[in-house]
């Protein structure tokens, strides 16, 4: 692979602690990836999320359409977004790079960090937006940004629009995996990594589709049922991190270790928490047929071989997850209006669309899903680099 357009790397002067900043990418002048925060956080990291941004982006683009792709970014701070003085490093981090979000980088939430707070922390920092770079593309750029701020708006049965098209998305393409085996929805059991934003609207749509949620880890550890959970009560009791209050709990709920949802019994396994949550020891307790991809980069690449020899099928990050980055420029460029079925009815076209691709293909060539997704990737981006250049 070629190197990414720009790595930087931000010492903060008051604490020492480091940020960095990857575009892979320019299409149009301007790149899209979200800014997460968390402890551990590596250049390295970032690099790879921004390269699998410049993927998602070319995965949805559509001839047809008025969204045009944009090019892969991402941002990354080390520290715990928990931690005294988190959101005061944010605020610096977003005001050292506020000459790139201006020009050339538009970004939003990821792990460790809300959209709320990402854009309260761009205001304090003198951005007009974390999308400011997109405007001029835009034909009407007050009638989009409008549309886009209805749209972030609208709130479903208490969770807004914005949280949950991801998790639409992430279900839908388990739902698709699902129907290409010929397996009922009904009887079958999930375990989800994480309650936050993706974790939570996936758990909410995989249960309203049938199936049914028997595991949930947060950061206090697993909550189990092998007659399922009452996600809805669970949703409800979660804090701006995504961790339960326990005291929600029914007789029946189980508070297990933290990684006790690998082996919660259920055939479809959903990490939707922290990247490289699955390694090559862990992945022995796994029995699940499918493990669908909602966090970025959750199974190490030698765990995935390991989990192929054994008849797992990893649907990946790059397809499964990309259902939110996807809205937000449907929604920008005026594919989608600020309506909620509006919404979950295109993002469930396009992502059912892109894994029965991806499937097929992967059945065809006789590689895995994540080979497959490559491969239709590098099938469109020669397509996107000629007809809008891939830099300024």
């Amino acid at each position: 692979m070629t190197a990414p357009l720009m790595s930087l790397t931000w010492t903060d002067h008051l604490t020492g602690r480091q940020g960095f900043l990857v575009v892979d990418r320019l299409v149009r002048g301007v790149s899209s990836g979200g800014l997460r925060m968390r402890a551990g956080c590596t250049l390295d990291e970032v690099a790879q999320l921004a390269r699998g941004m410049t993927m998602k982006e070319a995965l949805h683009y559509n001839p047809e359409g008025r969204y045009v792709p944009l090019g892969g970014a991402k941002g990354g701070i080390d520290c715990d977004p928990r931690e005294p003085g988190a959101y005061e490093l944010l605020v610096r981090y977003l005001r050292a790079m506020r000459p790139y979000v201006e020009s050339l980088w538009t970004t939003g939430e990821d792990l460790g960090l809300s959209q709320d707070l990402v854009d309260r922390a761009a205001s304090e920092a003198g951005l007009v937006s974390s999308i400011q770079a997109v405007y001029p593309l835009l034909d009407d750029e007050v009638t989009a940004r409008r549309r886009l701020a209805d749209a972030f708006a609208v709130e479903v049965d208490g969770i807004g629009l914005d949280e949950l098209v991801g998790g639409c998305g992430v279900a839908e393409s388990a739902l698709t995996a699902l129907d290409r085996a010929g397996v009922a929805y009904t009887g079958t059991r999930v375990a989800v990594q994480g309650l936050g934003t993706m974790g939570g609207a996936t758990a909410r749509f995989l249960t309203r589709a049938g199936l049914t949620v028997v595991a949930v880890a947060d950061i206090k550890g697993t909550i189990a049922n092998p007659a399922g959970l009452d996600v809805e009560a669970l949703l409800a009791a979660r804090d701006a991190h995504g961790t339960v209050d326990r005291a929600v709990l029914r007789p029946g709920d189980r508070e297990l270790p933290g990684d006790a949802w690998l082996s919660a019994g259920a055939e479809v396994l959903v990490p939707a928490a922290v990247s490289y949550a699955v390694d090559t020891t862990n992945q022995e307790r796994i029995t699940a047929r499918w493990i669908i991809e909602a966090a970025n980069m959750p199974v190490l690449p030698e765990a995935e071989e390991l989990l192929s020899a054994r008849g797992v099928t990893v649907l990946p990050d790059v397809i499964v997850n990309s259902g939110t980055n996807a809205w937000w420029w449907w929604t920008l460029f005026g594919d989608v209006e600020a309506d909620a079925d509006a919404a979950f009815a295109h993002t469930r076209r396009s992502m059912r669309a892109l894994v029965e691709q991806m499937l097929a293909r992967a059945e065809t060539d006789g590689t895995s899903p994540r080979a497959a997704a490559h491969a239709i990737v590098a099938d469109r981006l020669p397509v996107i680099a000629e007809r809008f250049g891939w830099y300024r």
